[in-house]
């Protein structure tokens, strides 16, 4: 950001820890002005003090994303302090791992309240703000699992189906009223992050991303990214991109095939501690970070990001070898 430049206004949910986390650390290192929404107290500070240490500057404001009248008046605040917001992104979750049967009602209502209707609560209470203004960029979290559900996740497949729906309905009526505001969702692949630690556990083993696990940091990458663009949607790393493609062209095979591979790919070998604490009903009581325990398995870079960031130089490139092979041919011809 030059001197001149007004920082950018930027709302994360979930921003005290994982994805949310490394989220706003993105935004900081370019000198943002960031609200961090989250019900963590801890990890709210954690995350105010990395911006801070970057460059940027935020408000820590403890908010239950479920609840409308939390959100807006955290957006209130975000803009009493800063002014206008340019981006916010919907990045707020709970889980769950275990079968459907041994959810209970009131677990996956609140999977639902919080997963989905946070994204939807965020999103309205930004369009109220954007939609005057002409301007302004909502980034919704999503995930594979959006396209291609897994075993023992259902209720959070099901709000990340649902944000899927519900984003793309109301793109269309942004379309109709020749709105300037965008909406993009990222869909994302596993990642090293807290969840799979504080997340209600129902299996009696501990739980893992399924494939290849990536770090957030490069999630952070593409939805920064993501929110500078006017992309419908961004795909981040080479399973997401497998998975999504994979439905399309082989739901049934997949089925079967996740209910084997995803059920035992979701579970590690050591057992769960009954007694450590999980974010179901309420924050852990520390600050996690934005890293998992999987920093020796997982991967720092991606290659199918990097080329869909750089899809026009790799366009480029392409003609250019194109022409080249061209005319090494044609020189081999009338030799």
């Amino acid at each position: 950001m030059s001197k001149n430049e007004k920082p950018e206004v930027v709302v994360v949910t979930g921003a005290s820890g994982g994805v949310g986390r490394a989220v706003v650390r993105e935004f900081a290192k370019r000198g943002a002005h960031v609200g961090l929404l989250a019900r963590g107290a801890e990890g709210l500070e954690g995350a105010k003090r990395d911006v801070e240490r970057l460059g940027g500057e935020a408000v820590a404001i403890p908010t239950d994303v479920s609840q409308y009248g939390a959100v807006a008046d955290a957006a209130a605040e975000v803009e009493r302090r800063f002014g206008p917001i340019d981006v916010w992104v919907n990045d707020a979750m709970v889980s769950i791992y275990g079968p459907f049967m041994d959810v209970t009602p009131k677990e996956f209502e609140h999977i639902t309240a919080v997963t989905y209707l946070g994204q939807v609560w965020g999103t309205r209470v930004a369009l109220e703000r954007m939609v005057p203004r002409d301007r302004g960029h909502i980034v919704q979290i999503g995930s594979a699992l959006a396209k291609r559900s897994i075993p023992l996740q259902s209720a959070y497949c099901g709000a990340k189906h649902a944000i899927a729906g519900f984003t793309e309905s109301v793109r269309s009526e942004l379309i109709h009223m020749k709105s300037n505001v965008v909406l993009t969702v990222v869909q994302l692949p596993g990642l090293n992050t807290p969840q799979f630690e504080w997340t209600r556990n129902k299996m009696g083993r501990k739980a893992r991303p399924v494939g290849k696990i990536h770090q957030p940091e490069i999630a952070a990458r593409a939805i920064h990214w993501a929110a500078h663009t006017k992309r419908k949607e961004v795909w981040v790393g080479w399973p997401t991109v497998e998975s999504i493609l994979g439905e399309r062209v082989a739901s049934s095979v997949l089925d079967h095939y996740l209910a084997r591979a995803a059920w035992d790919g979701s579970m590690r070998k050591e057992r769960t501690d009954p007694s450590a604490p999980d974010n179901f009903w309420k924050p852990v009581a520390d600050d996690r970070g934005a890293h998992g325990p999987f920093d020796a398995l997982a991967t720092k870079f991606s290659t199918q990001v990097w080329l869909d960031e750089h899809r026009g130089l790799v366009a480029l490139a392409g003609l250019g070898l194109a022409a080249t092979a061209g005319a090494l041919l044609a020189r081999h011809a009338w030799t």
